[in-house]
């Protein structure tokens, strides 16, 4: 294959996102259990696989191209471009569609951390906010932002491949921290997981999932580090 294909080419800045992106997983999932680094391994995976195509060697366009015909002419690294053959517009399109889901799964992401955090350094059991409407919604805005920028943004085969895997891996995760959390608290938690979905809030929830996945700074916050 010796087309030119744009957006391609750019292994420094695909090091970069890799790092960059790599190091807030790992800052704030903070696995410790063999379980939790196994989850995060899979994400981590995703992230390499999804930056080394977006911005170094496009692997599924070659591919598709090589073997499945796809238009060699106007070939563009993204792949909704070379589907829908909308060029830049069509990435463009993508990018902003992507960004915005990633957007959202990071508010939900934080603001779930955020009450989790709070509630522990109470002792408490934790059925408010965010957690009023699913009962893991860090993992809900992690599965948010990966489809936001691995299957909207810039699907790759790998991207597309790996998320329902790290869905998979996350709802096993959670299942194993519930039966931590039934050791503490017993008939209280028993109760609120039947009341409660354990990643995607009911049919008219969303968009109060939505108003209470803000991203502003809060007084109650732990300092970083």
């Amino acid at each position: 294959m010796k087309e030119d294909i744009a957006h391609s080419g750019a292994w420094g800045i695909a090091l970069i996102m890799i790092v960059v992106a790599s190091w807030l997983l790992y800052k704030y999932l903070a696995p410790k259990t063999w379980r939790e680094w196994a989850s995060a391994g899979v994400v981590q995976a995703f992230i390499i696989a999804l930056y080394a195509e977006m911005y170094g060697f496009p692997l599924t366009i070659y591919l598709l191209a090589r073997f499945f015909g796809l238009d060699r002419l106007n070939l563009n690294a993204n792949l909704w471009s070379s589907l829908v053959g909308m060029g830049e517009t069509g990435m463009m399109i993508s990018m902003l569609l992507g960004y915005g889901l990633l957007i959202v799964g990071i508010g939900i992401f934080i603001q779930g951390w955020r009450e989790l955090y709070r509630a522990r350094q109470q002792n408490r059991l934790v059925t408010t906010g965010l957690y009023s409407l699913v009962r893991h919604p860090q993992y809900t805005g992690l599965f948010i932002g990966l489809f936001g920028e691995g299957v909207v943004h810039w699907p790759t085969l790998f991207s597309v491949a790996l998320l329902p895997v790290i869905v998979l891996a996350y709802a096993l995760l959670a299942r194993s921290e519930e039966k931590r959390v039934i050791e503490q608290f017993g008939d209280e938690y028993r109760a609120y997981q039947r009341q409660v979905p354990m990643f995607f809030p009911r049919v008219g929830q969303w968009r109060q999932l939505l108003k209470r996945s803000s991203i502003t700074p809060d007084e109650n916050e732990p300092p970083a580090g």
